[in-house]
């Protein structure tokens, strides 16, 4: 979920500095304007990627970007270098700048604005954006994704198509000189933006598990020293599988999937490992890992991967008991504290440690 969240508000960011270099200029502030106009140059250029690998990272339920993927923010790279201020670069006449994004041309400005000529703004943003759009939409239609994934992605693919091109509308104005040109444009991003607003609040489960991430990290347990900052109780449990459309066969493969991802990966051994990146791990929302857990499994989810913990510590201090304490297998274990561990192993096993290994 980090992941896509960075790529995602990478292209906030790029629509955010497009409208704030719009409103620096249209004001009395055009002194600082070159700064803000230098500044989002880079993040124009890594926007569109961000764009596709959004899609195709939710779409395979990666976590992390793979190593050819970096190739895509070589734009990027070429972006931070054109901005530099470079000795032998060529002297950027800002008026000229000024004048074309007055005339709403931000995206085909034919001013050099840095090292290289102006067709590596005004050909090669504008290549970019549409390579990038044509191949997000290629790999979304060609993908398999379940059906509140494919509600969502459709969502976003076809909010961000229509702000994309709307940015080459004025290529069908660019000679023409009437303002109301430029009034219904702006009329134009105004109405669908409300349109998506009101739309977003009669559909909020739209976002949820994608945007918005319930997650429940409650637990029963007695609570001392630095355990106090891991229980906190975010969101309340969800208590009706009809409200979350999930079927009996539905419940029970998911079960079945994040047992077998506890016991194959171990990822309990991890002391800071939650219930999000539970989610994240096995590609399925939180609040639905949270259902499961707490009405398929009937347990909450530290006491059910406190119980991977004592399985495995009750395997392993047989066999290192004669070189390990007690205590530091219980670390080893997954453990963040020796409370925590003490009231789990008598949670599970109704006695303290020695006692129960004294009746072995």
């Amino acid at each position: 979920m980090k992941l896509l969240n960075r790529l995602l508000s990478v292209i906030f960011i790029s629509r955010f500095g497009q409208v704030l270099v719009f409103l620096v200029v249209s004001s009395n502030e055009r002194a600082i304007y070159p700064f803000f106009c230098q500044f989002f140059i880079p993040i124009y250029y890594a926007a569109p990627a961000c764009f596709y690998l959004y899609a195709t990272c939710f779409i395979a339920g990666r976590t992390q970007l793979q190593k050819f993927e970096w190739f895509h923010f070589v734009p990027f790279f070429l972006a931070i270098v054109h901005v530099l201020p470079w000795p032998f670069s060529p002297a950027v006449k800002w008026d000229a700048i000024v004048a074309q994004i007055l005339d709403n041309k931000q995206l085909f400005i034919t001013e050099p604005s840095g090292l290289f000529p102006s067709w590596f703004y005004y050909l090669g943003r504008p290549f970019l954006l549409l390579a990038y759009l044509v191949a997000t939409w290629v790999t979304i239609l060609k993908s398999k994704v379940s059906a509140d994934g494919k509600k969502w992605i459709f969502f976003f693919l076809r909010t961000a198509t229509f702000f994309q091109l709307t940015s080459f509308f004025p290529l069908v104005i660019w000679n023409s000189e009437e303002p109301l040109f430029n009034a219904l444009f702006i009329l134009l991003n105004c109405m669908v933006l409300l349109a998506i607003v009101i739309f977003v609040m009669h559909q909020p489960k739209l976002f949820y598990g994608y945007l918005f991430v319930a997650v429940d990290m409650e637990g029963n347990e007695t609570v001392v020293g630095d355990d106090i900052e891991e229980v906190k109780k975010l969101a309340k449990p969800v208590v009706s599988a009809k409200k979350l459309n999930l079927m009996p066969d539905q419940l029970s493969a998911y079960s079945d999937l994040m047992k077998s991802f506890m016991e194959n990966k171990k990822p309990y051994l991890q002391s800071n490992f939650q219930i999000v990146d539970l989610a994240n791990e096995i590609n399925i929302p939180v609040h639905q890992c949270s259902f499961v857990i707490n009405n398929f499994l009937k347990r909450n989810f530290r006491d059910w991967i406190n119980s991977y913990r004592i399985d495995f510590f009750i395997k392993e201090y047989p066999l290192k008991s004669n070189r390990m304490t007690i205590e530091a297998v219980a670390y080893e274990s997954g453990f963040k504290s020796l409370t925590t561990f003490y009231n789990a192993f008598k949670k599970e096993t109704g006695l303290m440690p020695k006692a129960f290994f004294s009746q072995k």
